[in-house]
């Protein structure tokens, strides 16, 4: 009797298992498209635009410019400084630069953007240290 009690209650598991697994896979998605976009922040949807593909002179803040040899930390900062910038180009107008300093800028003018300014990103004076350890 013990037995049968234990086989019934192990097909109850399997078949319950089962069940579960299949209603699962048949369950409509939690995250569709359009509902991701209304959860989005404002600093969501500027990772959307160019600012998430390159180094945004007017948002992106001084860590992301240590993938650039030569801008982390004093160019970077004064770039971040002098900002913002209508276009890329901007940036080789900056006071007191160098030679080698615009030299480093003019090489790698395509790797930077320009968007609007967004408060969610510059607020605070966070682009120099947005208290990252």
């Amino acid at each position: 009797m013990k037995r049968l009690a234990r086989i019934l209650a192990l097909l109850i598991l399997v078949v319950g298992t089962l069940v579960s697994f299949q209603l699962q896979a048949q369950a409509v998605p939690t995250t569709s498209p359009l509902l991701a976009q209304a959860r989005m922040n404002a600093a969501d949807v500027k990772l959307t635009t160019e600012f998430g593909q390159f180094i945004d002179l007017n948002n992106t803040d001084i860590r992301h410019f240590r993938q650039i040899r030569g801008m982390y930390p004093n160019l970077a900062a004064k770039i971040i400084k002098n900002a913002p910038y209508e276009k890329v180009e901007d940036v080789l107008d900056i006071p007191g630069l160098s030679d080698s300093q615009k030299q480093r800028l003019q090489a790698n003018l395509d790797k930077f953007t320009v968007t609007s300014p967004s408060n969610e990103l510059i607020q605070g004076d966070d682009r120099i240290n947005p208290g990252v350890y």
